[in-house]
Protein backbone atom coordinates (compact mmCIF):
# COMPACT_ATOMS: atom_id res chain seq x y z
CA UNK A 1 0.00 0.00 0.00
CA UNK A 2 1.24 3.77 -0.83
CA UNK A 3 0.97 6.57 1.57
CA UNK A 4 1.97 10.61 1.03
CA UNK A 5 2.45 12.95 3.52
CA UNK A 6 3.82 16.50 3.38
CA UNK A 7 6.96 17.71 5.33
CA UNK A 8 9.35 20.38 4.71
CA UNK A 9 13.34 20.93 4.66
CA UNK A 10 15.50 23.39 5.38
CA UNK A 11 17.83 25.06 2.20
CA UNK A 12 20.29 27.97 4.05
CA UNK A 13 17.00 29.79 6.15
CA UNK A 14 14.21 28.93 4.00
CA UNK A 15 11.84 26.04 4.52
CA UNK A 16 10.75 23.84 0.79
CA UNK A 17 8.26 21.64 0.78
CA UNK A 18 8.70 17.57 0.26
CA UNK A 19 6.34 15.08 -0.05
CA UNK A 20 6.86 11.55 1.62
CA UNK A 21 5.92 8.31 0.13
CA UNK A 22 5.72 5.44 1.60
CA UNK A 23 5.45 1.65 -0.08
CA UNK A 24 5.19 -1.42 1.18
CA UNK A 25 4.88 -4.30 -1.19
CA UNK A 26 5.54 -8.35 -0.44
CA UNK A 27 8.95 -9.47 -0.18
CA UNK A 28 11.11 -12.62 1.06
CA UNK A 29 13.42 -10.54 3.05
CA UNK A 30 12.47 -7.44 4.99
CA UNK A 31 14.08 -4.51 3.79
CA UNK A 32 14.03 -0.62 3.73
CA UNK A 33 15.10 1.75 0.85
CA UNK A 34 15.31 5.60 1.39
CA UNK A 35 15.28 7.37 -1.70
CA UNK A 36 16.01 11.28 -2.51
CA UNK A 37 18.86 12.77 -1.79
CA UNK A 38 18.98 11.51 1.21
CA UNK A 39 21.64 12.80 3.96
CA UNK A 40 23.72 10.59 6.39
CA UNK A 41 21.34 11.62 9.38
CA UNK A 42 18.46 11.05 7.48
CA UNK A 43 19.54 7.56 6.37
CA UNK A 44 20.42 6.73 9.88
CA UNK A 45 16.78 7.21 10.50
CA UNK A 46 15.25 4.20 9.72
CA UNK A 47 16.66 2.35 12.57
CA UNK A 48 15.39 4.92 15.07
CA UNK A 49 11.88 4.71 13.63
CA UNK A 50 11.73 1.12 13.48
CA UNK A 51 12.23 1.33 17.63
CA UNK A 52 10.32 3.90 17.92
CA UNK A 53 7.23 2.31 16.67
CA UNK A 54 7.94 -1.26 18.19
CA UNK A 55 8.42 0.86 21.36
CA UNK A 56 5.22 2.89 21.19
CA UNK A 57 2.86 -0.20 20.18
CA UNK A 58 2.78 -0.69 17.22
CA UNK A 59 3.93 -3.61 14.70
CA UNK A 60 7.14 -2.66 12.56
CA UNK A 61 6.68 -3.85 8.70
CA UNK A 62 8.47 -7.27 7.57
CA UNK A 63 7.96 -6.55 3.76
CA UNK A 64 10.06 -4.56 1.28
CA UNK A 65 9.55 -1.02 2.39
CA UNK A 66 10.29 2.05 -0.19
CA UNK A 67 10.67 5.31 1.40
CA UNK A 68 10.72 8.03 -1.17
CA UNK A 69 11.86 12.09 -0.26
CA UNK A 70 10.17 14.12 -3.29
CA UNK A 71 11.63 16.52 -4.81
CA UNK A 72 14.72 13.98 -5.39
CA UNK A 73 17.43 17.19 -6.69
CA UNK A 74 16.68 18.74 -3.14
CA UNK A 75 19.65 17.72 -0.36
CA UNK A 76 17.87 15.72 2.89
CA UNK A 77 19.90 16.65 6.25
CA UNK A 78 17.90 17.23 8.77
CA UNK A 79 16.48 14.62 11.35
CA UNK A 80 12.92 16.34 11.17
CA UNK A 81 11.79 13.36 8.82
CA UNK A 82 11.62 11.17 11.44
CA UNK A 83 7.76 11.88 11.93
CA UNK A 84 6.30 11.63 9.20
CA UNK A 85 8.27 8.88 7.80
CA UNK A 86 6.77 6.72 10.70
CA UNK A 87 3.19 8.10 9.98
CA UNK A 88 3.68 6.73 6.60
CA UNK A 89 4.89 3.38 7.49
CA UNK A 90 1.84 3.73 9.94
CA UNK A 91 -0.48 4.66 7.32
CA UNK A 92 0.46 2.38 4.61
CA UNK A 93 0.71 -1.29 6.83
CA UNK A 94 -3.05 -0.35 7.62
CA UNK A 95 -2.54 0.77 10.90
CA UNK A 96 -3.61 4.18 10.45
CA UNK A 97 -5.94 5.71 8.29
CA UNK A 98 -6.98 9.83 8.18
CA UNK A 99 -8.07 12.46 5.92
CA UNK A 100 -6.06 14.95 7.57
CA UNK A 101 -2.64 13.95 5.63
CA UNK A 102 -4.07 16.12 2.39
CA UNK A 103 -4.05 19.60 4.64
CA UNK A 104 -1.89 19.07 7.68
CA UNK A 105 2.21 18.83 7.39
CA UNK A 106 4.33 17.24 10.31
CA UNK A 107 8.10 17.48 11.14
CA UNK A 108 9.74 15.98 14.56
CA UNK A 109 13.05 13.76 15.27
CA UNK A 110 12.00 10.77 17.29
CA UNK A 111 13.51 9.18 20.31
CA UNK A 112 13.99 5.46 20.59
CA UNK A 113 11.20 5.61 23.21
CA UNK A 114 8.46 7.13 20.14
CA UNK A 115 9.16 10.65 22.00
CA UNK A 116 9.47 13.90 19.68
CA UNK A 117 12.61 16.13 19.84
CA UNK A 118 13.37 19.40 19.00
CA UNK A 119 14.29 20.09 15.05
CA UNK A 120 15.53 23.12 13.60
CA UNK A 121 13.71 25.95 11.67
CA UNK A 122 10.36 25.41 12.80
CA UNK A 123 8.86 29.32 12.34
CA UNK A 124 10.80 28.68 8.28
CA UNK A 125 8.39 25.42 8.24
CA UNK A 126 5.46 27.11 9.87
CA UNK A 127 5.71 29.60 7.01
CA UNK A 128 6.31 27.61 4.10
CA UNK A 129 2.90 25.22 5.56
CA UNK A 130 0.88 28.71 5.34
CA UNK A 131 2.17 29.89 2.53
CA UNK A 132 1.26 26.50 0.75
CA UNK A 133 -2.09 26.79 2.29
CA UNK A 134 -1.79 24.29 4.51
CA UNK A 135 -4.59 24.07 7.49
CA UNK A 136 -2.02 22.67 9.85
CA UNK A 137 1.72 21.57 11.25
CA UNK A 138 2.43 18.94 13.48
CA UNK A 139 5.43 19.92 15.52
CA UNK A 140 7.19 18.87 18.60
CA UNK A 141 5.56 20.52 21.48
CA UNK A 142 8.97 22.14 22.58
CA UNK A 143 9.18 23.58 18.85
CA UNK A 144 4.80 24.54 19.20
CA UNK A 145 5.45 28.51 20.60
CA UNK A 146 8.11 29.16 17.93
CA UNK A 147 5.88 28.10 15.13
CA UNK A 148 2.75 29.35 16.55
CA UNK A 149 4.52 33.08 15.75
CA UNK A 150 3.03 32.97 12.67
CA UNK A 151 -0.34 33.60 11.62
CA UNK A 152 -3.11 31.83 9.70
CA UNK A 153 -1.82 28.22 10.35
CA UNK A 154 -2.94 25.91 12.95
CA UNK A 155 0.13 24.83 15.28
CA UNK A 156 -0.49 21.55 16.77
CA UNK A 157 1.73 20.73 19.59
CA UNK A 158 2.74 16.96 19.68
CA UNK A 159 5.01 15.28 22.60
CA UNK A 160 5.07 11.56 20.89
CA UNK A 161 4.65 9.21 17.52
CA UNK A 162 1.51 7.92 19.78
CA UNK A 163 -0.27 11.78 19.85
CA UNK A 164 0.51 12.19 16.89
CA UNK A 165 -1.23 8.82 15.75
CA UNK A 166 -4.00 9.84 18.09
CA UNK A 167 -4.67 13.25 16.77
CA UNK A 168 -4.58 11.95 12.74
CA UNK A 169 -6.80 9.06 13.99
CA UNK A 170 -9.71 11.65 15.47
CA UNK A 171 -8.87 9.81 18.91
CA UNK A 172 -7.19 12.80 20.31
CA UNK A 173 -8.47 16.15 19.88
CA UNK A 174 -5.30 18.75 20.61
CA UNK A 175 -5.64 22.46 20.79
CA UNK A 176 -3.46 24.68 18.03
CA UNK A 177 -1.16 26.85 20.69
CA UNK A 178 -1.85 30.14 20.33
CA UNK A 179 1.25 33.14 20.33
CA UNK A 180 0.93 36.42 22.26
CA UNK A 181 2.94 39.20 21.23
CA UNK A 182 2.44 41.04 24.34
CA UNK A 183 3.11 38.22 26.45
CA UNK A 184 6.58 38.08 24.85
CA UNK A 185 7.36 41.70 25.16
CA UNK A 186 6.88 41.40 28.28
CA UNK A 187 8.90 38.60 29.10
CA UNK A 188 11.80 38.91 26.64
CA UNK A 189 11.94 42.67 25.69
CA UNK A 190 14.21 44.86 27.71
CA UNK A 191 18.15 45.03 28.45
CA UNK A 192 20.61 44.39 31.73
CA UNK A 193 22.66 47.17 30.54
CA UNK A 194 22.87 50.72 30.24
CA UNK A 195 25.37 53.57 29.18
CA UNK A 196 24.70 55.08 32.40
CA UNK A 197 27.52 52.22 33.08
CA UNK A 198 29.97 54.07 31.23
CA UNK A 199 31.50 56.57 33.17
CA UNK A 200 32.79 59.77 31.19
CA UNK A 201 33.03 59.50 27.46
CA UNK A 202 30.33 62.12 26.81
CA UNK A 203 31.64 62.77 23.16
CA UNK A 204 31.96 59.52 22.55
CA UNK A 205 29.05 58.83 23.26
CA UNK A 206 27.69 61.18 21.31
CA UNK A 207 29.04 59.27 18.18
CA UNK A 208 27.53 56.39 19.29
CA UNK A 209 24.01 58.23 19.34
CA UNK A 210 24.88 59.42 15.61
CA UNK A 211 25.72 56.04 14.41
CA UNK A 212 22.76 54.54 15.85
CA UNK A 213 20.41 57.33 14.95
CA UNK A 214 21.11 57.11 11.62
CA UNK A 215 22.43 53.22 10.99
CA UNK A 216 26.36 54.66 10.32
CA UNK A 217 29.04 51.90 10.77
CA UNK A 218 31.39 52.82 13.50
CA UNK A 219 35.19 52.25 14.35
CA UNK A 220 36.59 52.81 17.52
CA UNK A 221 40.29 53.59 18.24
CA UNK A 222 41.63 53.97 22.09
CA UNK A 223 43.98 52.36 24.47
CA UNK A 224 43.44 49.47 25.91
CA UNK A 225 40.68 50.29 29.14
CA UNK A 226 39.34 53.18 27.46
CA UNK A 227 35.53 51.81 27.00
CA UNK A 228 35.16 50.86 23.82
CA UNK A 229 33.83 47.64 24.52
CA UNK A 230 31.85 49.07 27.33
CA UNK A 231 30.07 51.42 24.44
CA UNK A 232 29.64 48.48 21.99
CA UNK A 233 28.13 46.53 23.92
CA UNK A 234 24.83 49.19 25.04
CA UNK A 235 24.68 50.61 21.69
CA UNK A 236 21.19 48.11 21.18
CA UNK A 237 20.32 49.67 24.22
CA UNK A 238 19.91 52.84 22.24
CA UNK A 239 18.01 51.06 18.96
CA UNK A 240 14.20 51.50 18.25
CA UNK A 241 12.80 47.80 19.40
CA UNK A 242 12.72 45.46 17.06
CA UNK A 243 9.08 45.69 14.82
CA UNK A 244 7.39 43.02 14.20
CA UNK A 245 8.36 42.06 10.65
CA UNK A 246 12.34 42.73 11.91
CA UNK A 247 11.77 40.40 15.09
CA UNK A 248 9.94 37.84 12.57
CA UNK A 249 13.69 38.01 9.82
CA UNK A 250 15.83 37.66 12.60
CA UNK A 251 13.69 34.53 14.15
CA UNK A 252 13.54 32.62 11.58
CA UNK A 253 18.03 33.42 10.98
CA UNK A 254 18.48 31.80 14.85
CA UNK A 255 16.08 29.37 14.85
CA UNK A 256 17.16 28.00 11.35
CA UNK A 257 20.94 27.52 12.81
CA UNK A 258 19.05 26.13 15.82
CA UNK A 259 20.50 29.19 18.26
CA UNK A 260 16.78 29.86 19.17
CA UNK A 261 16.78 30.40 23.22
CA UNK A 262 15.09 27.67 24.87
CA UNK A 263 11.65 28.40 25.65
CA UNK A 264 11.23 31.59 23.61
CA UNK A 265 9.53 32.20 20.94
CA UNK A 266 10.55 35.63 19.39
CA UNK A 267 13.51 37.73 19.41
CA UNK A 268 13.05 40.59 21.00
CA UNK A 269 15.86 42.56 21.54
CA UNK A 270 18.59 43.49 18.70
CA UNK A 271 21.19 40.94 18.14
CA UNK A 272 24.62 41.49 19.54
CA UNK A 273 27.30 39.08 17.99
CA UNK A 274 31.13 39.48 18.86
CA UNK A 275 33.10 37.02 17.18
CA UNK A 276 36.32 35.83 17.97
CA UNK A 277 39.48 37.50 16.00
CA UNK A 278 40.20 33.78 14.95
CA UNK A 279 37.03 33.36 13.31
CA UNK A 280 37.13 32.08 9.57
CA UNK A 281 35.73 33.29 6.67
CA UNK A 282 32.60 30.81 6.57
CA UNK A 283 32.08 31.57 10.38
CA UNK A 284 32.11 35.07 9.70
CA UNK A 285 30.09 35.44 6.48
CA UNK A 286 28.35 32.18 6.08
CA UNK A 287 29.27 28.56 4.17
CA UNK A 288 29.34 24.86 4.53
CA UNK A 289 28.25 22.50 1.47
CA UNK A 290 24.90 22.89 2.20
CA UNK A 291 25.60 26.98 3.30
CA UNK A 292 24.15 28.32 6.46
CA UNK A 293 24.09 31.65 7.72
CA UNK A 294 27.64 32.92 9.26
CA UNK A 295 27.50 35.89 12.26
CA UNK A 296 26.87 38.72 9.70
CA UNK A 297 23.41 37.16 9.09
CA UNK A 298 22.79 36.30 12.88
CA UNK A 299 23.53 40.06 13.47
CA UNK A 300 20.75 41.03 11.07
CA UNK A 301 18.75 43.99 12.31
CA UNK A 302 21.40 44.26 15.39
CA UNK A 303 25.13 45.17 15.84
CA UNK A 304 28.44 42.85 14.84
CA UNK A 305 30.92 44.07 16.50
CA UNK A 306 34.50 43.10 16.04
CA UNK A 307 36.93 43.87 18.87
CA UNK A 308 40.74 43.87 18.40
CA UNK A 309 40.06 44.51 14.57
CA UNK A 310 43.31 44.05 13.59
CA UNK A 311 43.97 40.66 14.87
CA UNK A 312 41.38 39.66 12.13
CA UNK A 313 42.83 37.67 9.35
CA UNK A 314 43.32 40.85 6.64
CA UNK A 315 41.23 38.31 4.03
CA UNK A 316 38.62 37.33 6.42
CA UNK A 317 37.85 40.84 7.06
CA UNK A 318 38.16 41.79 3.26
CA UNK A 319 35.28 39.43 3.00
CA UNK A 320 32.55 42.17 4.73
CA UNK A 321 33.19 44.63 1.99
CA UNK A 322 30.52 43.64 -0.18
CA UNK A 323 27.49 42.70 2.71
CA UNK A 324 28.31 46.34 4.16
CA UNK A 325 26.99 47.86 0.97
CA UNK A 326 24.63 45.73 -0.16
CA UNK A 327 23.05 44.35 3.07
CA UNK A 328 22.90 40.83 2.33
CA UNK A 329 25.30 38.29 1.23
CA UNK A 330 24.87 34.88 -1.38
CA UNK A 331 26.61 32.14 -0.69
CA UNK A 332 27.17 29.91 -4.14
CA UNK A 333 27.78 25.69 -3.69
CA UNK A 334 27.59 23.37 -6.69
CA UNK A 335 23.86 22.14 -5.23
CA UNK A 336 22.41 25.50 -4.26
CA UNK A 337 22.87 29.13 -3.99
CA UNK A 338 21.57 30.99 -1.41
CA UNK A 339 20.81 34.71 -0.03
CA UNK A 340 20.86 35.77 3.49
CA UNK A 341 20.00 38.95 4.85
CA UNK A 342 23.01 41.24 6.59
CA UNK A 343 21.29 44.87 7.66
CA UNK A 344 23.52 45.47 10.32
CA UNK A 345 25.66 47.97 12.32
CA UNK A 346 29.31 47.11 12.32
CA UNK A 347 30.85 48.43 15.48
CA UNK A 348 34.68 47.95 15.60
CA UNK A 349 37.77 48.71 18.10
CA UNK A 350 41.48 48.65 17.64
CA UNK A 351 44.01 50.32 19.51
CA UNK A 352 46.58 52.73 18.14
CA UNK A 353 49.12 50.73 18.27
CA UNK A 354 50.59 46.75 18.83
CA UNK A 355 51.54 47.68 22.21
CA UNK A 356 48.03 49.88 22.53
CA UNK A 357 49.55 53.00 24.06
CA UNK A 358 50.35 55.45 21.47
CA UNK A 359 49.06 58.62 22.18
CA UNK A 360 48.35 57.82 25.71
CA UNK A 361 49.38 60.85 27.74
CA UNK A 362 49.92 58.43 31.14
CA UNK A 363 51.85 55.90 29.10
CA UNK A 364 54.84 55.84 27.08
CA UNK A 365 54.52 53.48 23.59
CA UNK A 366 57.41 51.07 23.03
CA UNK A 367 56.29 50.62 19.23
CA UNK A 368 58.56 51.80 16.50
CA UNK A 369 57.12 53.47 13.32
CA UNK A 370 57.74 50.00 11.71
CA UNK A 371 55.53 48.23 13.64
CA UNK A 372 52.58 50.56 14.15
CA UNK A 373 52.56 50.88 10.39
CA UNK A 374 51.76 46.60 9.74
CA UNK A 375 49.65 46.75 12.92
CA UNK A 376 47.48 49.54 11.54
CA UNK A 377 48.19 48.44 7.59
CA UNK A 378 46.09 45.23 8.51
CA UNK A 379 43.13 47.02 7.66
CA UNK A 380 42.64 47.76 4.18
CA UNK A 381 41.70 51.52 2.82
CA UNK A 382 38.58 50.21 0.89
CA UNK A 383 36.96 48.35 4.25
CA UNK A 384 37.93 51.74 6.11
CA UNK A 385 36.14 53.68 3.62
CA UNK A 386 32.55 51.46 4.01
CA UNK A 387 32.78 53.02 7.77
CA UNK A 388 31.18 56.06 8.16
CA UNK A 389 32.05 57.46 11.90
CA UNK A 390 35.86 57.28 12.85
CA UNK A 391 36.22 57.70 16.39
CA UNK A 392 38.89 58.44 18.87
CA UNK A 393 38.58 57.23 22.37
CA UNK A 394 40.59 58.71 24.99
CA UNK A 395 41.33 57.70 28.48
CA UNK A 396 38.88 58.86 31.33
CA UNK A 397 40.45 61.13 33.96
CA UNK A 398 40.11 60.12 37.50
CA UNK A 399 37.98 62.95 38.40
CA UNK A 400 35.23 61.50 35.99
CA UNK A 401 35.75 57.81 36.92
CA UNK A 402 34.75 58.85 40.81
CA UNK A 403 32.05 60.92 40.15
CA UNK A 404 28.91 59.71 41.12
CA UNK A 405 26.63 61.87 39.09
CA UNK A 406 25.22 59.59 36.14
CA UNK A 407 26.08 60.25 32.72
CA UNK A 408 23.83 60.18 29.52
CA UNK A 409 21.94 56.94 29.92
CA UNK A 410 20.05 54.75 27.27
CA UNK A 411 16.93 56.31 27.66
CA UNK A 412 18.20 59.55 26.71
CA UNK A 413 19.70 58.72 24.00
CA UNK A 414 17.33 56.37 22.69
CA UNK A 415 14.74 59.24 22.74
CA UNK A 416 17.05 60.87 20.51
CA UNK A 417 17.68 58.35 18.42
CA UNK A 418 14.20 57.91 17.65
CA UNK A 419 12.97 61.39 17.33
CA UNK A 420 15.61 60.92 14.03
CA UNK A 421 14.47 57.95 12.70
CA UNK A 422 10.99 58.93 12.59
CA UNK A 423 12.30 62.19 10.72
CA UNK A 424 14.00 59.68 8.24
CA UNK A 425 10.70 57.05 8.06
CA UNK A 426 8.48 60.41 7.26
CA UNK A 427 11.56 61.17 4.00
CA UNK A 428 11.70 58.00 3.07
CA UNK A 429 7.97 57.11 2.59
CA UNK A 430 7.93 54.56 5.39
CA UNK A 431 10.46 51.91 3.64
CA UNK A 432 11.70 50.62 7.17
CA UNK A 433 15.01 49.66 5.41
CA UNK A 434 15.91 53.19 4.13
CA UNK A 435 17.75 55.31 6.42
CA UNK A 436 20.63 57.57 6.43
CA UNK A 437 23.25 55.30 6.25
CA UNK A 438 21.76 53.64 3.56
CA UNK A 439 21.03 56.55 1.43
CA UNK A 440 22.07 55.58 -2.56
CA UNK A 441 23.61 58.25 -4.53
CA UNK A 442 20.37 59.57 -6.04
CA UNK A 443 19.32 59.87 -2.60
CA UNK A 444 22.02 62.03 -1.30
CA UNK A 445 21.37 64.45 -3.89
CA UNK A 446 18.16 64.70 -3.02
CA UNK A 447 18.09 65.19 0.68
CA UNK A 448 21.66 66.19 1.53
CA UNK A 449 21.89 69.48 -0.41
CA UNK A 450 24.11 72.09 1.33
CA UNK A 451 24.59 76.05 2.33
CA UNK A 452 26.72 77.82 0.21
CA UNK A 453 29.37 78.03 3.52
CA UNK A 454 28.88 74.05 4.11
CA UNK A 455 29.69 73.23 0.21
CA UNK A 456 33.22 75.25 0.66
CA UNK A 457 33.80 73.63 4.10
CA UNK A 458 33.33 69.99 2.25
CA UNK A 459 35.83 70.70 -0.59
CA UNK A 460 38.65 72.13 1.88
CA UNK A 461 38.36 69.06 3.65
CA UNK A 462 38.32 66.55 0.25
CA UNK A 463 41.84 68.38 -1.08
CA UNK A 464 43.02 68.60 2.68
CA UNK A 465 42.65 64.96 3.72
CA UNK A 466 42.43 63.38 0.42
CA UNK A 467 39.25 61.73 1.09
CA UNK A 468 37.58 59.31 -1.57
CA UNK A 469 33.85 59.40 -3.55
CA UNK A 470 32.81 57.13 -1.08
CA UNK A 471 33.99 58.90 2.02
CA UNK A 472 32.39 62.23 0.34
CA UNK A 473 29.22 60.32 0.66
CA UNK A 474 29.38 58.67 4.05
CA UNK A 475 30.30 62.91 5.21
CA UNK A 476 27.16 63.98 3.67
CA UNK A 477 24.81 60.80 4.78
CA UNK A 478 26.40 61.46 8.52
CA UNK A 479 25.96 65.09 8.46
CA UNK A 480 22.54 64.26 7.21
CA UNK A 481 21.89 62.51 10.41
CA UNK A 482 23.32 65.33 12.53
CA UNK A 483 20.72 67.43 11.22
CA UNK A 484 18.18 65.17 11.70
CA UNK A 485 19.09 65.31 15.62
CA UNK A 486 19.19 68.82 15.42
CA UNK A 487 15.84 68.58 14.43
CA UNK A 488 17.02 70.71 11.58
CA UNK A 489 16.02 70.80 8.24
CA UNK A 490 19.14 71.89 6.48
CA UNK A 491 22.37 70.57 6.76
CA UNK A 492 24.22 73.48 8.50
CA UNK A 493 28.10 74.06 8.51
CA UNK A 494 28.17 72.95 12.25
CA UNK A 495 26.80 69.35 11.47
CA UNK A 496 29.01 69.19 8.51
CA UNK A 497 31.89 69.77 10.54
CA UNK A 498 31.09 67.51 13.14
CA UNK A 499 30.73 65.19 10.04
CA UNK A 500 34.11 65.95 8.73
CA UNK A 501 35.86 65.31 12.65
CA UNK A 502 34.11 61.63 12.38
CA UNK A 503 36.48 61.36 9.75
CA UNK A 504 39.84 62.28 10.52
CA UNK A 505 41.70 59.23 11.73
CA UNK A 506 41.84 58.80 7.67
CA UNK A 507 44.36 61.47 8.32
CA UNK A 508 46.17 61.02 11.77
CA UNK A 509 46.45 57.24 11.28
CA UNK A 510 46.31 55.71 7.38
CA UNK A 511 47.86 58.32 5.54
Amino acid sequence: MLAKLSTYSLLGIQAMPVEVEVDISPAAIPKILLVGLAEAAVKESTHRIERALVNSGYTRPFDRVVINLSPAELPKEAASFDLPIALGLLAASEQLQSDKFATYAAVGELALDGSLRTVKGALSIAIAAREQGRRGLLVPAANAQEAAVVEGIDIIPVGSLAEAVGFFSDQLPLEPVVFSWTDAMRQFAGYDIDYSDVKGQEMAKRAVTVAAAGCHHLLMLGSPGTGKTLLAQRLATILPDLSPAESLETTQIYSAVGRLPAGQSLLMQRPFRSPHHTVSEAGLVGGGSTPSPGEISLAHNGVLFLDELPEFNRRTLEVLRQPLESGNVTISRALASVTFPSNLMLIAALNPCPCGYRGDPRRNCNCNPMQIEKYIGKISGPLLDRIDIHLEVTPVPFRELSDQTNGTNSAQMRERVVAAREIQATRFAGDRQALNGRMTPRQIRKHCRLEADAEAMLKTAMDEMGLSARAHDKILRVSRTIADLALSENIKAEHLSEAINYRTLDRNYWQ
